[in-house]
């Protein structure tokens, strides 16, 4: 595996690949800039071996059309103020004005190309495409985890054009790495926390990590197409009746492969799925009618914080309920702060996929686990055991 490391770049100009696709409101301020401060160490050390950075991105979807509010412009100040260094912006990512900018770019310099889905040939993979990208670095740099799932001409094709000269940025080396620890490497015993409300969402990735995993702990709104599939009652709460012949034969799989599988045992449970609504603890599988569980129990709290406990790797993919209202908070900030004392006593804890990152920003638990991933659908690919086609391109 290439990194930054087996390569000098004074005097070359690195074309890296980041994902600078940030939020802004509004007013085009940036909402969240660990996106940003998660490239700045690749990018320092390109300037610090006496080379220059060639920035390529995308922002948004704006479908292969011009538009004004996802120009890479407007992070531009940003940008230059988490490296560092005055970035210099070009309104184009080919072309004529981009050919000039690079030609006048010097050593310690960093150039910042515009949108590349302003171009519908950047997602269509579009071979021309990626060769005039690839005119603009003598070496190319993918350090884009967000897209490394994505075919795309600047994450995928381009690195046909570079040979021997590419390598992965530091932030796409370390996902790899952290990836690699749960699913082969890692100590046991093994645990993965999945969540999230649909087990159709997360069925590839379960069958896939049933032969890495000793504990499957199971929460959120999937558990209970697991209770109502083994005869609970779960009142009004989210449910996919068509997949529960999945969710049993899950089960038995797991047995037969010696996984332990935790399901809750109780949760509260709701009238309504409303922040203010009326609560109840109940047992999970004797949930009423007209009651619906949002977050777990106590009881089953206390359960799986046992098992995080005993885990040398924990893998957390997904909340353990409705973490966006605050009555419905406890479960997820409890795994939390298991998995940040599990963390302190030596465990490996990787955080990944949508929710579960959202989370572990909102109640501050970035700095208590080992690894929180930047990317969610490709850290989901991953997890299934799928290569990436933007990892495949740097090793092949």
């Amino acid at each position: 595996m290439k990194t930054l490391e087996d390569f000098n770049f004074e005097d070359k100009k690195a074309l890296i690949r980041v994902d600078f696709n940030v939020p802004l409101d509004a007013e085009f301020n940036i909402t969240d800039t660990s996106r940003i401060d998660a490239a700045k160490p690749t990018i320092l050390k390109i300037l610090e071996d006496g080379g220059s950075a060639v920035l390529m991105s995308h922002l948004g979807r704006p479908k292969g059309k011009r538009n004004e509010d996802m120009s890479l412009q407007h992070i531009c100040n940003t940008v230059s103020e988490i490296i560092g260094v005055q970035v210099k912006f070009v309104p184009d990512c080919i072309g004529e004005k981009v050919d000039e900018a690079y030609a006048n770019l010097e050593n310690g310099e960093i150039l910042l190309l515009e949108n590349l889905r302003f171009y519908e040939e950047e997602t269509n993979g579009d071979a021309a495409f990626a060769e005039k990208l690839s005119q603009y670095g003598d070496i190319y740099v993918n350090d884009a985890f967000g897209t490394a799932h994505r075919a795309h001409a600047s994450t995928t094709v381009v690195a046909n054009y570079f040979s021997e000269n590419k390598c992965f940025g530091y932030l796409l080396a370390k996902e790899i790495k952290a990836i690699e620890k749960v699913m082969q490497t890692g100590e046991k015993p093994v645990t993965a926390i999945l969540g999230g409300a649909k087990v159709s969402s997360k069925i590839t990735i379960i069958e896939n990590i049933l032969d890495k995993v000793d504990h499957l702990i199971i929460g959120g709104g999937m558990t209970y197409t697991f209770i109502k599939a083994q005869g609970g009652q779960v009142g009004d709460s989210i449910c996919e009746d068509d997949k529960m012949p999945l969710a049993l034969d899950i089960l038995k799989q797991a047995a037969a492969k010696g996984v332990e599988v935790h399901l809750p045992v109780d949760v509260l449970a709701a009238d309504d799925f409303d922040n203010n609504a009326k609560t109840q603890g109940v047992a999970v599988d004797a949930i009423p009618d007209g009651w619906q569980g949002l977050d777990a129990g106590p009881a089953t709290l206390e359960n799986f914080r046992e098992v995080i406990l005993k885990s040398k790797t924990i893998l957390w993919n997904g909340p353990v309920g409705v973490f966006e209202m605050e009555s419905f908070a406890k479960g997820t900030i409890a795994i939390g702060n298991a998995i940040d004392e599990a963390t302190q006593n030596g465990a490996f804890s990787l955080v990944g996929g949508g929710d579960s990152v959202a989370a572990v920003k909102q109640f501050g638990f970035e700095d208590k686990v080992s690894y929180v991933s930047t990317g969610g659908g490709a850290m989901l690919e991953s997890l299934e055991g799928k290569t990436l086609p933007g990892i495949a391109a740097i090793l092949d």
